[in-house]
C-alpha cells in the first residue's frame, strides 16, 4: 500500500509542476515570449554559426511555439493532476483496478516527456542549438531535470501492482 501512495504522490507533483510552470509563464508572458523569440532566433551562435535550417524570427510564429509550451505544460499538468486522484480513488482497489487507473497519470507524465525533453532537448537543443548560448544552457539543464522526473516517474507508475 505505501508504494501505491508514493505513485499517487510523484503524480501529483508532477502536475503540481508542470501548471507552476505554465502558470509562471503565463504570468511572465511578455518575458516567455522573448526567451522564446531568442532560442528560435538563434540569436549569439558564435560556436556553430550554421544551421541546418532556418531561425524562426517572425513573432507570430513565436507566439505560436509559447503557446503551444503553455499548452502542453497545461495539459501534462491538467492529466497528471486527473491522473493521482484516479489512482487515490482506486488506491484500495485490487491491482487491476489500481493498474486501470494509471491512463491519466501516464498521460501526464508522457506529456512532461515530450515538452521537457521533446521541445527543449529535442528542438531547443538539437535544431536551435540552444546549447549555444548562457540563457539556452540554463533552460535546457531545467529541461532535462524536469524530463528525468518526469521518465522515471513514468517508468515507476507503470511498474505493475500487485
Amino acid at each position: 500500500m505505501a508504494v501505491r501512495y508514493l505513485k499517487i504522490t510523484l503524480v501529483a507533483l508532477v502536475g503540481l509542476m508542470a501548471l507552476l510552470y505554465a502558470l509562471q509563464n503565463i504570468i511572465n508572458l511578455e518575458a516567455a515570449f522573448q526567451v522564446v523569440g531568442i532560442v528560435l532566433g538563434m540569436s549569439g551562435h558564435e560556436y556553430y554559426p550554421a544551421s541546418i535550417g532556418p531561425a524562426v524570427t517572425n513573432p507570430v510564429l513565436v507566439w505560436m511555439a509559447l503557446i503551444v509550451i503553455i499548452a502542453a505544460e497545461l495539459a501534462a499538468g491538467a492529466f497528471a493532476l486527473k491522473g493521482a486522484w484516479d489512482l487515490w480513488w482506486c488506491r484500495k482497489a485490487a491491482a487491476p483496478g489500481f493498474n486501470g487507473a494509471k491512463r491519466n497519470a501516464l498521460l501526464g507524465c508522457g506529456l512532461g516527456v515530450v515538452v521537457w525533453f521533446g521541445f527543449f532537448g529535442a528542438l531547443g537543443g538539437a535544431y536551435f542549438q540552444m546549447w549555444q548560448t548562457e540563457l539556452g544552457t540554463m533552460s535546457m539543464d531545467g529541461a532535462f531535470q524536469y524530463f528525468a522526473s518526469c521518465a522515471l516517474i513514468l517508468i515507476f507508475v507503470n511498474m505493475p501492482d500487485e
